[in-house]
């Protein structure tokens, strides 16, 4: 880790971070007409926890309109501190507004309030195939290991977690998750959901410009369930193995479905995900090739740059099976030779993580997470647990 002052330091003490206020009318200020000048303040800086109110019962914001996910919203409060836990709503989100709008930029609000409108016509004239789906139900949805994982105490659950997880490369994680039932309605759900697109004739966006196939679950109803999978499991999960990135504070998400095959994608190249962690898994059918490839972590700076041998790893596919890695550790996947191959994936992002690297503290530079050397950190603790194994 890099040396830091004492005002890069964390507040342990507080489990918090300190940002400077702004007056710039984003939405966080010092009282000068901008929103949350009567929002009492316990000193002159704003701070973020880095560790949630677990027991805080967040407030709605569904009826607010606004650029970013009222569920976003509802997941940030209780990274507030503790002091505007119980100030007026329109407090809170003001000043929770200010903190997204800090890495998100004015095109890109524009093109969220855009989205949503025609998120709204989707959801509004496609009848689903099976409603079940679009609540979670961790009895139906998951395989009895994945919820068991869960059920001990806070404080023996980190390593029940970690006991049905395999790390076959250095940070790169699998787990069976996923109930054989689920993965094949959530197969049908997409057919029939691209049979309504078909019929209709309606212009749906693809989950990346990588993809001409496969399609948004957020899009079609699906958001509800997929935020509260991320917010019961996933983030737990990714506070264990991956909190160097946020992975403690994962409060928003893109899930989609992506399909291979003939007349479909065939391969995926070498990329990065705008996530900090993604989860990958696999819904069937029958199909051959379609390997994930992994070269390594890196920053912007550096994604060219060449893997190390130890980094090169390759994962076939297993239905119901996960994967779960850093959004920056690059992948691709290879041809899928023969047969259909669909995976679900969940980009999990962190508002807070985002903020922190903004202003760069307690963030360690690319050229840091990976030095081109075998003393790498991410390869020595993967070294490290290996031999305790």
């Amino acid at each position: 880790m890099p040396a830091h002052s004492d005002s890069d330091r964390l507040d342990a003490s507080s489990s918090s971070v300190t940002f400077a206020p702004t007056s710039n009318g984003n939405g966080i200020g010092n009282g000068n007409g901008n929103g949350i000048g009567s929002v009492p303040m316990m000193n002159s800086n704003y701070r973020l926890r880095l560790i949630p109110h677990k027991n805080h019962q967040p407030e709605s914001y569904d009826d607010l309109r606004s650029e970013f996910t009222p569920s976003l919203f509802s997941s940030l409060e209780r990274y507030l501190p503790a002091h505007l836990l119980n100030v007026p709503r329109e407090a809170k989100y003001r000043y929770m507004r200010g903190i997204l709008r800090r890495y998100s930029s004015e095109e890109d609000r524009k093109r969220a309030k855009k989205h949503k409108v025609y998120r709204q016509k989707i959801i509004s004239n496609y009848q689903p195939l099976h409603k079940d789906l679009y609540q979670l139900d961790a009895t139906t949805f998951f395989v009895p290991s994945f919820i068991e994982a869960f059920m001990p105490s806070d404080s023996n659950k980190d390593q029940s977690i970690k006991s049905i997880m395999s790390e076959p490369a250095p940070g790169v994680y699998t787990f069976n998750m996923l109930q054989p039932r689920f993965c094949e309605m959530l197969l049908a759900e997409v057919e029939n959901f691209e049979k309504w697109i078909t019929e209709t004739k309606f212009g749906v966006m693809r989950p990346s410009t990588m993809n001409k196939y496969g399609v948004v679950l957020d899009d079609f109803g699906m958001e509800s369930m997929l935020h509260k999978l991320m917010e019961d499991f996933i983030r737990h999960i990714s506070k264990v193995l991956f909190a160097d990135v946020g992975g403690y504070s994962l409060d928003s998400h893109h899930g989609f479905v992506v399909q291979y095959g003939l007349n479909r994608d065939v391969e995926m190249g070498f990329h990065v995900d705008d996530s900090e962690v993604t989860l990958n898994v696999c819904l069937g059918k029958q199909f051959s090739g379609g390997e994930l490839f992994f070269r390594g972590v890196r920053c912007d700076k550096h994604v060219h740059n060449e893997a190390l041998p130890e980094e090169i790893f390759e994962y076939s596919h297993v239905p119901g099976h996960a994967i779960i890695h850093r959004g920056r550790h690059r992948h691709g996947a290879r041809p899928t030779t023969a047969g259909s191959r669909v995976n679900l994936l969940l980009w999990c992002r962190s508002s807070v993580f985002r903020e922190l690297k903004k202003h760069n503290r307690g963030y360690a530079s690319g050229a840091e997470i990976v030095k081109g050397r075998r003393e790498n950190g991410l390869f020595r603790l993967y070294l490290k647990r290996k031999r305790r194994a």
